[in-house]
């Protein structure tokens, strides 16, 4: 037995606060919307029903309208700002006010795959949730109908710091409503975190928010930052191919048409976004209508929902090995060697276990398997030399943030049963 693999079931256990996983300890007390559904995928491997119980208690949170938020607040804790008294939202389930990228039905469908037909009676409750969160999506974050959709607040996209805001944030006010009473940095290196400055950018965008009665439609037009973003809408493509699979699985005829149609659009809309001189898919800031040019992960996304002319997926892998060149762990969240790369701090650089398995899973559905395998050994052996770390230093290798983390143990035992499972297949 993996002796590994057994560590990573103990964080599992060690997070868990009763059916619904903390991504660690102290930093993050409270239930994450795409940390809980990575985490959903690990236990699938070896519990489905403690799998099916990760996925029913974020539902727990989902606004009427759809909206799963990117945190739900089942406890209370004193560890973590904001809290739910600055979000101020107004569910049974004290929750935050935005929501993060819908990785839930690739999940949801892994699960059901794993757990059979005699798991159905469960799986439709999620799935209607799921439905519910991608017509929000369509609604409340493409309302024009461009086919990618926006974020209204750099927290949606899961990588919260990353350079591909600066531009955009930048216009973002520093004064808050709310006092800024940072608890992240005493669990972990300041070096290793957001700077105040954006912290405090942060706080303003959910005190606007807050203000508008969290209400879709005024949000999108007092919006001090929207970014229509490749990532999370490469992510909600391949949420909603899973969920229109599902749809067909369940005869749910008229909503697998809807799903289609959804998806169609979408796909269309991230081809349009292809940039040939960088060699990488770009996001669109809604407000100054430019390209966001930033060097980071979110150009490589759409490799995962996406079936790409063989030029396209062969000038990707191409920069993806330029940037990787002489790192001890790929791949790295920022370009390496551009003004903005700092390796330690959280999304401007270090190389995250879940991007990468995001990515390899892209990469063998374009036909890259060697590039996928080869970023496949990269993660597991920084993960078996430094542990279960939030992230990892691309050049020196150390795990950095917080410790002992859920999505960092799912993404090991996934990407160790992928290993095993093409192993058999040879």
């Amino acid at each position: 037995m993996n002796v590994h693999i057994d560590q990573a079931k103990q964080i599992l256990v060690a997070n868990d606060r009763g059916g619904y996983t903390v991504p660690t300890d102290r930093l993050y007390p409270f239930q994450w919307n795409w940390d809980s559904a990575f985490v959903a995928m690990g236990f699938a491997l070896y519990d489905t029903d403690r799998a099916y119980r990760e996925l029913e208690r974020l539902v727990e949170g989902q606004w009427a309208d759809g909206m799963i938020p990117h945190i739900v607040f089942h406890q209370p804790s004193d560890t973590y700002f904001p809290g739910p008294s600055v979000w101020r939202t107004k569910h049974a389930v004290p929750t935050s006010g935005i929501t993060q990228p819908p990785v839930f039905a690739i999940a949801l469908r892994k699960l059901h795959e794993v757990a059979g037909r005699q798991a159905e009676a469960r799986t439709l409750p999620l799935y209607e949730a799921a439905l519910k969160w991608h017509r929000w999506w369509y609604r409340a974050r493409d309302p024009e109908g461009s086919g990618l959709v926006a974020l209204l607040h750099p927290w949606e996209s899961g990588s919260d710091n990353s350079p591909a805001w600066d531009i955009a944030l930048a216009r973002v006010p520093t004064t808050t409503d709310t006092p800024v009473v940072r608890k992240d940095t005493g669990h972990v290196n300041a070096e290793m975190r957001p700077r105040d400055e954006d912290y405090k950018r942060f706080i303003h965008l959910v005190d606007a928010y807050a203000a508008c009665g969290w209400d879709p439609a005024k949000q999108w037009k007092k919006a001090p930052f929207k970014i229509a973003e490749i990532q999370t809408t490469a992510i909600l493509l391949k949420a909603g191919e899973d969920l229109e699979h599902l749809a067909g699985l369940f005869g749910r005829t008229e909503d697998a048409a809807e799903i289609a149609g959804f998806n169609d659009r979408t796909r269309k809309a991230i081809l349009s976004q292809w940039r040939p001189k960088l060699s990488r898919f770009v996001s669109r800031d809604l407000i100054s209508g430019d390209d966001v040019e930033a060097a980071t992960q979110a150009g490589f996304i759409p490799l995962l929902s996406l079936d790409l002319d063989a030029g396209i997926a062969d000038a990707l892998v191409t920069e993806m090995k330029a940037w990787s060149k002489g790192l001890k762990v790929a791949f790295p969240t920022t370009k390496p060697g551009i003004a903005a790369w700092e390796p330690k701090r959280y999304w401007r650089g270090p190389a995250w276990a879940i991007i990468n398995w995001l990515l390899i899973d892209g990469l063998k559905r374009n036909g890259h398997p060697d590039a996928a395998e080869e970023l496949r050994k990269s993660t597991i052996t920084a993960i078996e030399t430094e542990g279960f770390a939030e992230y990892f230093d691309p050049v020196t290798g150390e795990g950095c943030g917080g410790l002992g983390f859920s999505w960092t143990a799912a993404a090991y035992m996934w990407l160790t049963k992928a290993a095993s499972t093409a192993a058999r297949v040879q």
